[in-house]
């Protein structure tokens, strides 16, 4: 059975990492395999580190504001035949490693993605649920959890070293390359990734919505290449959130 390395990268998530490990941890003993978890703590300044060691990771420390690079520097670290990506504030589900494996050893898949269900639903989670369906389903590129050989990773380059929309652009590189020698890009059929709900939890669950009307003027500033109103807001969001 091969060797799968699960890269999480973390920013001063000490509330979350435990959670998302302890779900690795679930799937390894479904899979049966060699399983390791190497979180990438992002210039973290909280428990992050010594949580993951506890719970038997493998931590690096690195100094980013471009989630591609932290996920790159985990695949880089990555001794697994597969390299499986999640995000320390969510998890998967126990058969998630398995189907992976299954998927990738049947020689048609060259990796993919997983379908996203968050952890509650409201009635704007479901809209946001099905605008990520819809979206999936149009473009074919699956998201959430990303998954391949870790020599197919480091043959397209990583991930695409973009600070937001890097996980569509690294599913684009994937399904072109695996087009190359015949294999298709896909998701997962019987598992799923469980999305965290916190930003929500702690902003309203009509969130991006919000952001969306609230902001409308900085996305159509960045399209025309003013970047900086963008790049504030990805950190106020992304990089520097810890709710």
């Amino acid at each position: 059975m091969k060797k799968i390395s699960v890269v999480i990268p973390a920013h001063n998530e000490e509330r979350y990492i435990a959670r998302c490990l302890r779900s690795v941890a679930r799937a390894a003993k479904q899979y049966g395999g060699r399983v390791e978890a190497i979180v990438v703590c992002d210039r973290c300044t909280d428990r992050t580190a010594a949580i993951a060691e506890r719970l038997g990771a493998r931590t690096l420390a690195v100094e980013e504001r471009c989630i591609a690079r932290v996920r790159n520097a985990g695949i880089s670290a990555a001794r697994g035949d597969i390299v499986v990506t999640i995000d320390a504030d969510n998890t998967m589900t126990p058969g998630t490693l398995t189907e992976i494996a299954a998927l990738l050893a049947s020689g048609q898949y060259i990796g993919g993605g997983a379908p996203i269900r968050f952890e509650r639903y409201s009635f704007p989670l479901w809209c946001n649920d099905m605008m990520c369906r819809a979206g999936f389903a149009v473009t074919g590129l699956y998201c959430g959890i990303f998954w391949a050989e870790r020599e197919t990773f480091h043959a397209v380059g990583g991930f695409v070293e973009k600070r937001a929309m890097e996980d569509a652009a690294t599913a684009k590189a994937l399904r072109d390359y695996g087009r190359r020698f015949g294999k298709r890009y896909t998701v997962l059929r019987e598992n799923c990734l469980i999305n965290s709900t916190r930003k929500y939890d702690d902003l309203g669950d009509w969130l991006y919505f919000k952001l969306l009307a609230q902001n409308m003027g900085t996305l159509l500033r960045a399209a025309a290449g003013d970047r900086e109103g963008l790049d504030r807001l990805l950190d106020k969001m992304f990089y520097d959130y810890n709710g």
